[in-house]
């Protein structure tokens, strides 16, 4: 499973730090530096970078996270989502769960309440709602997620909808 060096969940973190706090300590760096990005380079060049970028490094950490769970099957990705609630990140309401679909809604977003605190809610889908098809993309690429809305764009609710593709 994981190696002496990283022990630690590649999601979680170092001592068992949840992807909420890692994500307010990111967009407390990240934030200014994409704010003067925008004002040098233009909306759309900082925009695509970041999202580029992002993606990227979601992409590795679902690997990441298959490697150190030892499988990458739809049930195992389902029942470890615990780093992306913890500390009450967001309220979830389960709708289906299979070996070839996991579907939940988020009622309640904790991260899209944190960055519009922090002044940076026009970044927040870049800083998390666009990992979620990368990093579910890199944990296993025959999971695919279907989403039509999320909190942060204003929505009432984000509708994930997992499913693993039939060979």
């Amino acid at each position: 499973m994981a190696d002496e060096h990283n022990s630690e969940n590649p999601v979680g973190g170092a001592r068992g730090l949840g992807v909420f706090e890692r994500r307010r300590i990111e967009a407390a760096v990240l934030g200014p530096m994409l704010n003067a990005f925008r004002d040098r380079f233009g909306e759309d060049a900082t925009r695509e970078t970041a999202t580029q970028v992002i993606t990227e490094i979601a992409r590795e950490q679902g690997r990441e996270m298959a490697e150190f769970l030892g499988s990458n099957d739809l049930k195992t990705f389902a029942v470890n989502k615990d780093p992306w609630r913890k500390g009450g990140a967001l309220d979830v309401e389960e709708t289906e769960r299979s070996a070839t679909a996991y579907s939940f809604n988020v009622t309640r977003c904790g991260y899209a309440d944190m960055y519009r605190k922090m002044g940076y809610g026009d970044l927040g889908d870049i800083f998390s709602c666009t990992r979620d098809f990368e990093f579910s993309t890199g944990f296993n690429p025959k999971i695919k997620l279907t989403r039509t809305q999320t909190i942060m764009q204003g929505a009432s609710h984000c509708d994930f909808r997992y499913t693993l593709e039939e060979e």
